[in-house]
C-alpha cells in the first residue's frame, strides 16, 4: 500500500469504528446485549431509548468523526500550522449546527467547558486546564497523517488539543493515537508501531497542566506488557475474559487514561482481525464509539480501507458525506512537504 491508501484507511477506519459504536455509546454491556439481541456485529440503527443518539440511522457517525474531519480541513487550510483560535470557532460552529438539527450528539464535557471559557475571553493556554478526557485523542488521526513521526508530530498533536485538553493526560493521549497512525503510514507491524509510539511519547518533554490522574502513556505500556505476559495471556485467553478485564480493571469511560488504553489493548489483541476489533470495542460498554474510532484509525493506517470491507467504506462515506479521499490527499501533501 502507498501513503494515500493508508491515510484513507485511517480516516475510514475511524469513521467505521465510530459508526459501529454509535448505537451502543454510553450504555453498559448488559444493556447493549438486551437492546440489540447480542453484541454489535455490523452497523445497527440505534434504539429509540439510546441515551445520546436515539433512533440514529445505521452507519451514522458521531462527533468523533465530525471533529476529526473539522481538524483535518483546518490543518489543510492552515498548511499544517494550526490556528487554534480559528479551530476552536469551527468546533463551536459545528455544535451550533448540531443543536439546530436537534441532535443530542454534541461536544464532550472537556471540550464544551473549554470552549465556553474561550468565548468568555479566557486565554487558550488556560481553557483546557482540566481537560483529561479523550476528546483530543479521538480526533488525532489527521495529525498522524499530516506529520511524520518525530518532534513536529508531537508539537502538532499538542497544538491540536491545547484549547480543550491542555493536560498531561490529554496531550499524551492525543500524541499516542497520532503517533500510531503516523508510524502506520510508514509501514511495519501494528504492534511494533504501538511500541514505537509509546517510546516517542514517554521520551518527549512533559507538557500540559498537572492532574492527579494516572499517565495515559504509562498505563498503555503496562497494559500491553501485561497482555504479552504469560499471566496476561492466561487471564485474557477468552474474549469474554478480556472484555471483563477491560471493563473492571482498565475502564471504558471518557477519561483518556481509561478509554485510550482500552482502545490500544483492543487493537493490540485483534491486530490481525481489524473489523472484529471494532465490533468488540462497540460491544464493550461505556464510550464505545470513541474506543472503536481510535482503534479503527490505528488499524486502518496499518491495513488500509480494505480491512473493513468495501461495502462498509462506501456506506459510511456516502451516508455521512465524508470526503475521505480528498482529505487524505490534502493531509498527505502536508506530510510530503514537511508540514511544520
Amino acid at each position: 500500500m502507498n501513503l494515500l491508501e493508508r491515510a484513507h484507511g485511517a480516516l475510514v477506519g475511524l469513521a467505521i469504528g465510530d459508526a459501529l459504536g454509535m448505537p451502543a455509546q454510553s450504555m453498559s454491556h448488559a444493556s447493549i446485549v438486551k437492546a440489540y439481541g447480542g453484541p454489535i456485529r455490523d452497523f445497527r440503527d440505534a434504539v429509540d431509548d439510546q441515551p445520546i443518539a436515539p433512533s440514529m440511522k445505521a452507519g451514522s457517525v458521531t462527533d468523533d468523526t465530525d471533529q476529526a474531519f473539522i481538524l483535518a480541513h483546518k490543518l489543510i487550510d492552515d498548511r499544517g500550522d494550526l490556528d487554534v483560535m480559528a479551530y476552536a470557532q469551527d468546533l463551536l460552529a459545528w455544535e451550533q449546527r448540531m443543536r439546530a438539527k436537534g441532535s443530542l450528539d454534541l461536544l464532550g464535557p472537556s471540550t464544551k467547558a473549554a470552549l465556553e471559557k474561550l468565548s468568555q475571553g479566557v486565554s487558550p493556554e488556560l481553557t483546557g486546564k482540566y481537560g483529561t478526557t479523550n476528546g483530543g485523542a479521538m480526533r488525532a488521526a489527521p495529525v498522524g497523517i499530516a506529520f511524520a513521526p518525530g518532534e513536529a508530530l508531537c508539537a502538532a498533536a499538542r497544538q491540536s488539543c491545547i484549547v480543550t485538553h491542555n493536560t498531561t493526560q490529554g496531550i499524551e493521549a492525543t500524541t499516542l493515537v497520532a503517533a500510531v497512525v503516523s508510524f502506520g503510514l510508514e509501514g511495519g507491524q501494528l504492534r511494533d508501531n504501538m511500541r514505537k509510539a509509546i517510546s516517542l511519547v514517554r521520551g518527549m518533554r512533559r507538557f500540559g497542566n498537572w492532574s492527579a490522574k494516572a499517565s495515559v502513556a504509562a498505563r498503555v505500556e503496562v497494559l500491553l506488557d501485561y497482555l504479552d505476559s504469560p499471566s496476561g495471556q492466561a487471564a485474557c485467553r477468552q474474549d469474554n475474559d478480556f472484555a471483563a478485564f477491560l471493563r473492571d480493571i482498565v475502564g471504558t469511560s471518557v477519561e483518556a487514561n481509561e478509554s485510550v488504553p482500552a482502545a490500544f489493548a483492543i487493537a493490540y489483541r485483534f491486530a490481525d482481525r481489524p473489523f472484529e476489533a471494532l465490533c468488540f470495542a462497540a460491544s464493550l460498554g461505556g464510550d464505545t464509539d470513541t474506543m472503536a474510532a481510535m482503534a479503527g484509525a490505528m488499524l486502518g493506517a496499518a491495513y488500509g480501507p480494505d480491512a473493513f470491507g468495501e461495502e462498509r467504506v462506501q456506506k459510511v462515506e456516502k451516508l455521512n458525506g465524508l470526503d475521505a479521499d480528498e482529505v487524505a490527499s490534502g493531509l498527505i501533501a502536508l506530510r510530503k512537504h514537511g508540514a511544520r
